[in-house]
């Protein structure tokens, strides 16, 4: 089988002026990476709610992030073969997305879809407690875009698996 490719944004907060600070793949072959993003002068939103969840601080952004730029032609250069990536939570993600290539002033060379699109009713039933258990199983620390991403690669294989398309 092979594996759909993930996508997963984390962002400064949710909705208005909120941008995505860091941006993770999960490939086909099943390996992932992210890069943190350098946020704009003009990206001011910040809540620290979210930095709790995600643990990423502005001045490590400023420090460790890559330029938008940078990050567009990656996300380009990493999906414009395959043209599609998933996410779980696509009203959020693809509006990040949109931000970042906007500000980049390039256009995406692949299209982001909703992940729901590729599961099935049996896969929908046992998906939360399927993350759940691969969360305890692998040690996985969520809320940074790398480890989601493949975690929602993984949910998906598993859920597969026990849904008998597997």
């Amino acid at each position: 089988m092979t594996l759909p490719t993930l996508l997963d944004i984390e962002a400064s907060g949710f909705g208005r002026g909120s941008y995505p600070i860091e941006v993770g793949l999960a490939r086909p072959d099943g390996s992932s990476c992210a890069f943190l993003i350098q946020p704009l002068e003009e990206w001011t939103h910040w809540d620290p709610k979210a930095e709790l969840l995600h643990g990423i601080s502005r001045g490590r952004l400023a420090r460790e992030g890559y330029p938008v730029r940078q990050v567009a032609r990656w996300l380009n250069d990493e999906l414009d073969e395959i043209g599609i990536a998933y996410s779980d939570s696509w009203g959020y993600d693809n509006t990040w997305l949109s931000l970042l290539f906007h500000h980049a002033g390039m256009l995406p060379a692949f299209r982001l879809e909703a992940l729901r699109m590729l599961l099935s009713e049996g896969q929908l039933e046992i998906w939360h407690e399927t993350r759940e258990a691969l969360i305890e199983e692998l040690g996985i620390y969520r809320h940074r875009a790398g480890e989601d991403a493949r975690l929602l690669q993984l949910t998906y294989q598993r859920t597969r698996e026990l849904a008998g398309k597997g």
